[in-house]
C-alpha cells in the first residue's frame, strides 16, 4: 500500500514550536493545493473515495484523526494524533477519515482540484484496480 507515516522536524524554544514543509525535502512531490478540514460533525466520516492519479500527506494539525486505507487487497487504519505527524496516501488508495471533536486534517496535494481524478463508487475503485493488476 501506499502509504507513508512521516514525523517532521519541530523547531521550538520557550515561545512555542515551528514545523516548516518543503517539497521534495519534507513532501514528496510539488505542492499545487493546499487545503484543510475543520468543524467536521461527530461521527461524520469524510472522504470515501480515491484517486487516479494524486497524491498527498495528511497532517493533523489539532485534535485527532484515524485515516482508514484500503488498497483493494488490504485495509489499515493510521492514527494522526500529533501536529508533527504525516501521512502519504499515494493513487488508488481509497480513504476515510474519523475527526476527534475540533479535529482540524492539514491535505497537501500533488495536483490542483480535478473531479476526474476522483474515484467515489467503492465498486468501480475494486473494478480500476483489479484491471490495474491484470496490467502489471
Amino acid at each position: 500500500m501506499q502509504t507513508i507515516k512521516y514525523v517532521f522536524q519541530p523547531h521550538g524554544d520557550e515561545r512555542g514550536q515551528l514545523i516548516a514543509l518543503e517539497e521534495f525535502k519534507d513532501i514528496p512531490f510539488h505542492i499545487k493545493r493546499v487545503y484543510y478540514m475543520y468543524d467536521t460533525a461527530d461521527g461524520f466520516i469524510r472522504g470515501k473515495h480515491a484517486h487516479r492519479h494524486l497524491e498527498q500527506i495528511l497532517v493533523c494539525i489539532h485534535g485527532s484523526c484515524k485515516i482508514k486505507l484500503d488498497n483493494g487487497s488490504e485495509q489499515k487504519i493510521v492514527p494522526l494524533e500529533k501536529p508533527y505527524e504525516g501521512l502519504y496516501v499515494g493513487s488508488l488508495v481509497w480513504r476515510e477519515m474519523e475527526f476527534s471533536p475540533g479535529a482540524v486534517l492539514l491535505v497537501f496535494a500533488s495536483e490542483l482540484y480535478d473531479e476526474a481524478d476522483y474515484i467515489r463508487d467503492y465498486d468501480e475503485f475494486l473494478q480500476i484496480v483489479s484491471e490495474r493488476k491484470n496490467e502489471d
